[in-house]
């Protein structure tokens, strides 16, 4: 059993530092040291690092680091790595790094090298992915295909969601993609508006073909498409693939298993982009460019696995969100790419960090005495600053902020690249430093305005500058955040790769599907959702 992380040494000499630095402003730590932007800085490949605009100090690194260190950080790495089973509530182990590592490489998963089996799904996947692209592949009327659909949901919709849009710059723009999740009518309604069934393809994501959501605009997509094909049932063998482990499931509906791609238990939704979950991803960028984000997302993987903690980029996020979330109580943790590719970032961000660590008990089962988990947002670029930017520079909220901003555009358009970069750079030094109130009254400001032109600064955020978004880099960025993750999960005892928190309301809502369809049944439910019910069916 592991001890209460509250007695651990570090975590009190934490406490007691705590109280001596949390009114220490930014202001004066950058005053007393002029190589301070200089030295809280790493530079791992193209991503450049910089945490100085945090309210640390040497010490309170050293003791973060080694809180880390107390709690057995290198040791669970090292058990995630090898495959031990440390998604301890679902008995499996935890692989999304094999999912990326290099052919010759061996990751055992009871006593079976997964490797093999990885490059074999990826092999299928660049096949299959060419002959698409090529306009090889040909539909039931003889068509090539123009129109890619993926149906998914959670980690089955986000990652390829979010890697199409950050790569589009680099896509097929013969091949259109559109996105399904919800169960609402409206988003499926809207994805197959004026495309032809003909020239469509569907890729339905469920590793057991059984998800609600899923499965519901599955067969949607197949009314569709035999209504507009002339009810021919084999036509859904030329239209239709499967990322799936249910292999009957799959058949039963029409899928060919032939153009089934399958993964594996040790891979979590939310960590199942670079698994065949990716395959529109593959097919909108080509498998050479797929196989570059797998190298960035492994050239990061190898970074955290065996880069001292006081080097490591994910180990310092992770311990700088811990000193954030348990020590000055912040709640929420901002996303702000300045990279319009990136807009679905913070969106994927948001399942990959709240559903890891949004727990309330410790791998033993016991009620934490102690914060885990914040609420992740943001959105690109400038917009944010002419919306939400008010209430993180001028609001009673502490929201720590990551900036993300890229050297050189994909787009180069002068002077748009400066004036982005500009923005972002002014926004880290805003929040930092602020403005007084002696500084606003030598602008002239009447006298009645001066508070509120205040800027009280001492506002944290990371800045992460990275060469351009590209495909390896895109990777890069996803497994740090990844790693991240793991770190804070590491430090609060909790498990982050199951998700039980998801359950409860999918189970009731089982429940309650044949009432609202049947208006005989008896309702036993509470009051409110009795009364909720009769007002739908009415």
């Amino acid at each position: 059993m592991s001890a209460l992380l509250t007695n651990l040494t570090h975590w009190k000499s934490l406490e007691s530092h705590f109280g001596e630095i949390k009114n220490v402003q930014l202001k004066d730590l950058f005053e007393k040291d002029g190589t301070r932007g200089e030295r809280f800085v790493l530079k791992v490949s193209d991503i450049y690092f910089d945490y100085s605009k945090h309210r640390i100090t040497e010490e309170t690194l050293s003791l973060l680091l080694g809180l880390a260190e107390e709690r057995g950080l290198e040791a669970r790495r090292a058990a995630m790595f090898s495959g031990e089973k440390i998604n301890s509530t679902e008995n499996r182990a935890v692989l999304h790094t094999a999912l990326r590592a290099p052919k010759g490489a061996t990751v055992l998963v009871d006593g079976h090298n997964v490797v093999p089996d990885v490059h074999a799904v990826l092999e299928k996947m660049t096949e299959f992915s060419n002959q698409v692209r090529s306009g090889a592949w040909k539909g039931h009327t003889g068509k090539s295909i123009k129109y890619v659909v993926n149906i998914g949901i959670g980690g089955s919709d986000l990652g390829p969601v979010m890697a199409y849009e950050a790569l589009k710059h680099f896509s097929q723009r013969n091949l259109s993609f559109r996105f399904v999740s919800n169960v609402d009518g409206n988003d499926f309604a809207e994805a197959v508006e004026g495309i032809s069934a003909e020239e469509t393809l569907f890729i339905i994501s469920s590793k057991t073909f059984t998800t609600l959501e899923t499965m519901t605009n599955a067969q949607t997509a197949r009314t569709w498409l035999l209504e507009q094909l002339g009810g021919d049932a084999s036509a859904v063998a030329k239209h239709f693939v499967a990322v799936s482990t249910n292999g009957e499931a799959v058949s039963k509906f029409g899928i060919d298993t032939q153009n089934m791609f399958g993964f594996w238990d040790w891979v979590g939704g939310r960590y199942s982009m670079s698994s065949a979950i990716g395959l529109s991803t593959m097919l909108a960028i080509g498998s050479e460019h797929y196989y570059e984000m797998l190298a960035g997302l492994h050239e990061m993987d190898e970074h955290f696995r065996t880069a001292p903690l006081n080097e490591n980029i994910p180990v310092i996020m992770g311990m700088l969100g811990i000193w954030y979330a348990d020590f000055f109580g912040v709640q929420t943790q901002a996303i702000f790419p300045y990279e319009n590719y990136l807009k679905r970032f913070p969106a994927y961000l948001q399942q990959l960090t709240m559903e890891s660590n949004g727990k309330h008990v410790t791998l033993e089962g016991e009620n934490v005495g102690y914060q885990t988990g914040v609420v992740y947002w943001g959105e690109p670029g400038t917009n944010g600053q002419h919306s939400f930017y008010q209430l993180v520079h001028q609001g009673t909220l502490l929201i720590p902020c990551d900036f993300i901003g890229f050297k050189k555009p994909l787009n180069v358009l002068p002077p748009h690249q400066d004036y982005l970069i500009a923005n972002m750079i002014a926004q880290g030094e805003a929040l930092a430093f602020g403005k007084t109130a002696e500084a606003v009254k030598a602008e002239g400001v009447a006298d009645n305005l001066v508070a509120h032109k205040v800027f009280e600064g001492n506002r944290p955020s990371s800045t992460f500058f990275i060469d351009q978004l590209n495909p390896k880099n895109l990777g890069k960025l996803i497994a740090m955040y990844e790693h991240c993750v793991f770190v804070q999960s590491v430090i609060w005892d909790i498990n982050p790769f199951d998700q039980m928190g998801v359950e409860l309301g999918k189970v009731l809502a089982q429940n309650i599907i044949p009432e609202l369809q049947d208006t005989s049944k008896v309702l036993q439910h509470d009051s409110s959702t009795n009364a909720l019910i009769e007002y739908y069916r009415s």
